[in-house]
């Protein structure tokens, strides 16, 4: 989840708010790769989540890599609720998920060292609190109950939001893990052939990364239980934004979707304020009941941009959100899979060929089965293998064309293809074999 945004002062024209997101345009050279990537933490003897406070806790583990690495420290009241350390941030999910937002880096060589150094640094803290960290799109074992809520203040608005609609909010909030990359846009165009590109291609993505086929001790029927969580969470936030296909596509029509989502929240002198269900619309005419006569900054807007939650999601950049967390080799996977569809043009223009001709209900069809059925899933005709292997090939071409040497990091994404299996066959194959039914291994072998 987002920390408070800083986009800026008053908004005094309706066109600011297209216009903030047109400010995130980059020339070529100047495009990064930014990956965020979220993990759980348990106690090694109990295997219970971690709590936020005590003397083996999130807290302990915070002020940790503060003291011992150098990281700054970001507060919310009188709790230490994240960190940051040129241009990365660690931050905390709702149920206490532990997340790393990179800087923004040049090459995934950058990427790969930038998260092999953050796990040494949380090792090194971590080991002797006892406590580790595994890579699982959803909690194998752990109930709501046994989640703690962390303290903060924009958490406990959404977690009282999440119970009134759809069916799994509160399970995303404390109970999932993914990968995610940021990714830069040059214009106005460039944003929307990407976008489209990323959210005809998230079923792939959800396919590739599958790792949550267990809920609440059991297998539950689906490879990304993470992604089932998603498509019954809140109808109006999220979803494969249809309308991002229409003729007229652009930076304006993604602004009027986003007004009106609900709001959550105004955040204020360090304090979040309920604005739940509230109209943006009406925060621009200076008639939000919660700030009644007060009109938004640029910074309340980019706080909201950060309330949607789609497949894929515009801010100044574009974030791809559709997979599972997965092991090490795998986070390294979802920023390469990306890059290289996105950042070369020869393979940007193929990848759109490729999709351009899906309609609403294939597209929608293919994040159900890929859900459900990861590499073995279809729908409307086509084949999630199939569609997979060609969009795991122009990526691989794009990385080539980027020269340096970054198509190794689809390796994990290139066995998959091989065998047919992604991490949750091989996790279920685990679980019915050597395992015996005991998920309780899971923690060990999925260990970060």
């Amino acid at each position: 989840m987002s920390i408070p945004q800083s986009g800026g002062g008053p908004i005094e024209r309706f066109e600011q708010l297209a216009e903030y997101m047109e400010s995130g345009s980059k020339p070529k050279p100047e495009w990064r790769i930014g990956t965020e990537h979220e993990k759980f933490g348990y106690l090694t003897d109990t295997l219970a989540p971690v709590p936020y406070d005590g003397p083996r806790s999130i807290r302990a583990l915070l002020e940790g890599l503060r003291d011992r690495f150098g990281w700054t420290p970001v507060m919310e009241q009188d709790h230490i609720i994240g960190l940051t350390r040129n241009g990365a941030n660690v931050s905390l999910e709702p149920g206490g998920q532990f997340e790393l937002s990179g800087a923004p880096l040049e090459t995934l060589h950058e990427v790969r060292a930038e998260f092999d150094q953050h796990m040494a640094e949380v090792k090194e803290v971590a080991g002797p609190l006892g406590i580790r960290h595994m890579g699982l799109g959803a909690a194998p074992i752990w109930s709501h109950e046994d989640m703690p809520l962390m303290p903060k203040g924009r958490y406990k608005l959404m977690n009282d939001y999440m119970t009134r609609v759809g069916t799994h909010g509160t399970q995303m909030m404390r109970r999932t893990c993914t990968v995610q990359v940021n990714l830069d846009f040059a214009s106005e165009a460039d944003m929307v052939k990407k976008l489209r590109v990323s959210l005809a291609l998230q079923p792939v993505a959800t396919a590739l990364f599958a790792s949550s086929p267990f809920f609440e001790g059991k297998p539950n029927g689906h490879k990304s239980w993470r992604s089932r969580i998603w498509r019954d969470l809140d109808s109006s936030r999220t979803g494969m934004l249809p309308f991002a296909f229409d003729e007229g596509m652009g930076f304006q029509r993604y602004v009027d979707w986003v007004l009106d989502v609900p709001m959550y929240f105004v955040y204020r002198d360090g304090k979040y304020i309920n604005a739940l269900g509230q109209s943006f619309r009406d925060f621009l005419k200076g008639q939000l009941p919660a700030l009644p006569g007060e009109k938004p900054t640029l910074s309340d807007w980019a706080d909201h941009m950060t309330t949607v939650f789609p497949e894929a999601r515009v801010k100044k950049y574009i974030e791809m959100r559709g997979a599972d967390v997965g092991d090490s080799d795998h986070i390294g996977a979802l920023p390469a899979f990306w890059v290289g569809l996105m950042y070369d043009q020869t393979a940007l223009d193929a990848a759109w060929d490729l999709v351009k001709g899906l309609d609403v209900e294939t597209r929608e069809g293919l994040r159900v089965a890929a859900s459900v059925s990861a590499l073995q899933g279809e729908a409307g005709g086509v084949k999630l293998a199939d569609l997979a292997r060609a969009a795991v090939g122009l990526s691989h071409a794009g990385l080539a064309a980027r020269g340096q040497g970054e198509e190794r990091h689809l390796a994990p994404l290139v066995e998959s293809l091989k065998s047919g299996k992604v991490q949750a066959d091989r996790w279920l194959e685990r679980y019915k074999g050597d395992w015996q039914g005991d998920l309780r291994r899971i923690y060990s072998e999925a260990a970060l």
